[in-house]
């Protein structure tokens, strides 16, 4: 016999939402829930560990963030990983971050700056060394921690919100398509290492174009797959 669903006790909802919402990221990153799957409630129930009525409640943000669509007479299928969400999401990273770089090059202290260049030079230095078994980890980690600086900077959290789901998107197209690996981490550390010059300037338009061409190369390298 199956177990009562527990109700969250008031003051819990929001925060059994969230824990929810990360269960579930987590295991579309970790390839447990697939791009182009089928699922239906109960199977979330069963894949995340969470009450039926939390997954409930997370469904309309799956669906608004558009990590999930409802097929009618079929159920809820995940998000494909295919070239309309890589036009799109790499689209979407253009608007967003090349403004946000410009205004990052004006605002952001010479101290913030210099932490990110010897974060990537770090990177470059282990890569030209050999790698390591930490260093595709390590790399994406700093990847990650450039554009979100330079997003958060902008303390808008409408902005930084919309970010942080489309760079699950890119997560998804690079474990499907193009994962950050040895070959390629020293042409994106550069691409940073670029932009990065491009910030010490303080010339917000050199910024802003220099975060245009790393985006650029990295949608090429997504759309060869």
């Amino acid at each position: 016999m199956s177990q009562p669903e527990q109700e969250p006790r008031e003051g819990e909802p929001l925060k059994l939402r969230e824990r929810a919402y990360a269960s579930f990221t987590e295991r579309l990153l970790a390839r447990e829930i697939k791009p182009g799957q089928f699922v239906t409630q109960r199977e979330l129930v069963a894949m995340t560990g969470f009450p039926l009525g939390a997954i409930r409640e997370l469904v309309p943000r799956l669906e608004a963030e558009g990590l999930i669509r409802t097929v009618p007479q079929r159920g809820m299928q995940i998000a494909h990983v295919d070239l309309d969400l890589i036009r799109n999401a790499f689209q979407f990273r253009l608007f967003l971050e090349k403004e946000a770089t410009a205004l990052y090059a004006q605002n952001a202290t010479d101290a913030e700056i210099a932490e990110q260049r010897a974060w990537h030079e770090a990177i470059v230095a282990r890569a030209e060394a050999g790698g390591d078994e930490r260093l595709i980890e390590d790399a994406e980690d700093v990847d990650r921690l450039l554009h979100e600086a330079i997003i958060d900077h902008l303390d808008n959290e409408i902005v930084s919100q919309a970010f942080r789901v489309t760079w699950l998107k890119i997560r998804l197209i690079r474990q499907y398509e193009t994962r950050i690996h040895n070959s390629i981490i020293i042409p994106v550390m550069q691409d940073h290492l670029s932009v990065i010059a491009a910030i010490e300037t303080r010339d917000p338009e050199r910024a802003g174009q220099a975060m245009a061409v790393h985006i650029g190369n990295a949608r090429a390298r997504a759309m060869q797959y």
